[in-house]
């Protein structure tokens, strides 16, 4: 008779944490961050059809890293979650920080469970607040847990190295366009130290604007908004980014 063949758990979950990261890997790194008046996601992503960033709800932002069918299924549940409970409750009761522990459920049960592959996801769930104290930003792992961020964060490919750059020069009260100079500075170096230019046209780039008058704060940044965002200096842009505000794209 054959020994039967025997994978200890802790054995079986690395090997499963260790195939999640690999495939999160070698999607394209993306940043957040919080500025002055919101929160900025950056990434590079040529596809214009494609979008790592999207709206969830009136305050509530998701930016998603790696398998592309994947975490668009958890964004289309998440969309779901916040309409059903925006409706039954109110519009108020829908939150980052419940969105993120939905999405925490799913992601550990999936992960833990032995009959399908864990997704190859990590996930950043961000509410703009009333005040920039009011921010909250989370970061979802592939195996479900919840990272509590503040001021910046990096998920995908090469995310330590950039994360560490971020870290160390990012600033409270930064405007939209240093913070996103920062970014594109921060993806823009490769895992040796060397830096390569990002042109406009492969960045896609969105923000949570608290600013804004309307209930929906979401709004991609696009076009010459985002031409003049990386190429003039901060006092005079946030001057021609208001003005440009009411017709930039939105979702």
């Amino acid at each position: 008779m054959s020994t039967p063949f025997y994978v200890s758990p802790q054995q079986a979950m690395a090997d499963r944490a260790e195939y999640a990261r690999k495939g999160i890997a070698r999607g394209r790194s993306l940043a957040v961050l919080q500025y002055a008046d919101g929160i900025v996601f950056v990434g590079e992503n040529p596809s214009r059809a494609l979008h790592k960033f999207s709206e969830i709800y009136d305050r509530i932002g998701f930016a998603a890293a790696g398998k592309y069918n994947e975490y668009e299924n958890l964004r289309i549940g998440g969309v779901r979650y916040a309409d059903l409970r925006g409706y039954t409750y109110d519009r108020n009761d829908v939150t980052a920080r419940g969105l993120a522990n939905v999405y925490a459920q799913t992601l550990g049960t999936i992960f833990s469970s032995g009959a399908e592959k864990p997704y190859e996801v990590e996930l950043v769930v961000a509410e703009v607040g009333e005040t920039p104290d009011g921010d909250q930003i989370y970061r979802l792992p592939h195996d479900g847990s919840i990272v509590d961020e503040h001021g910046s964060v990096a998920v995908g490919g090469n995310a330590e190295q950039i994360g560490s750059y971020l870290d160390q020069r990012h600033q409270d009260g930064m405007s939209l366009a240093e913070a996103l100079k920062l970014a594109v500075q921060a993806l823009s170096r490769d895992t040796n130290g060397t830096e390569r230019e990002i042109p406009a046209e492969r960045l896609e780039v969105a923000v949570l604007d608290r600013t804004r008058p309307q209930q929906r704060k979401f709004k991609r940044i696009v076009g010459r908004q985002l031409s003049r965002l990386l190429e003039v200096d901060g006092a005079s842009t946030e001057a021609e980014s208001a003005e440009e505000a009411e017709g930039s794209e939105e979702e």
